[in-house]
């Protein structure tokens, strides 16, 4: 019985798809997670725990998890990544203080048994920032490169949603691919 809704979407051929959205504080998740969801700019407050929403596209539905990085919460990270498909990893293009830790959680997850499938979108927030690491720069110091076992795409968001609809197109591409 467990299997059944998944088979019979699967049959539609509207398959349900994990995405569980990380990022340091303050780096934009919430304002990602409701700008695939509306034209409208949302201004969020910080959260504590986590969000989700259902986001459907054509024939691709995707079940959206922006989960909140403080270390008192930290332990239940792992509690998200059970049948996780897709990691959007949000970076503050301005924030070069706190890139290395950000690209220790990337490898970090990257390396978890449940996580192994997974693709990676990192989405470099607020690229229309003066003097903001462009994507190139953030890519080398992530050393995106060097990720052999998993997908990846990295494209730029700010309050523009300027690469949103593409990171979500090469989500969707993925996810047909891998069905």
């Amino acid at each position: 019985m467990g299997q059944l809704i998944p088979k019979l979407m699967s049959i539609s051929g509207n398959q349900e798809h994990k995405v569980i959205i990380v990022g340091l504080d303050n780096e934009g998740k919430t304002t990602i997670l409701y700008g695939f969801l509306s034209d409208e700019v949302v201004h969020t407050c910080p959260i504590i725990g986590s969000n989700m929403e259902e986001i459907i596209l054509l024939k691709t539905h995707f079940l959206m998890w922006d989960i909140v990085r403080q270390e008192a919460l930290s332990f239940i990270w792992n509690t998200y990544y059970f049948n996780t498909e897709f990691i959007i990893l949000v970076i503050d293009s301005m924030d070069r203080d706190w890139l290395l830790t950000a690209r220790e959680e990337l490898y970090k997850m990257l390396a978890h048994e449940a996580l192994r499938d997974s693709s990676v979108v990192i989405f470099a927030n607020k690229q229309d920032v003066k003097d903001s690491m462009r994507m190139v720069e953030i890519s080398h110091f992530l050393t995106l490169s060097t990720i052999k076992d998993h997908s990846w795409h990295i494209g730029c968001c700010a309050l523009t949603k300027e690469g949103l609809p593409a990171g979500l197109g090469w989500m969707e591409s993925q996810a047909a691919a891998n069905w």
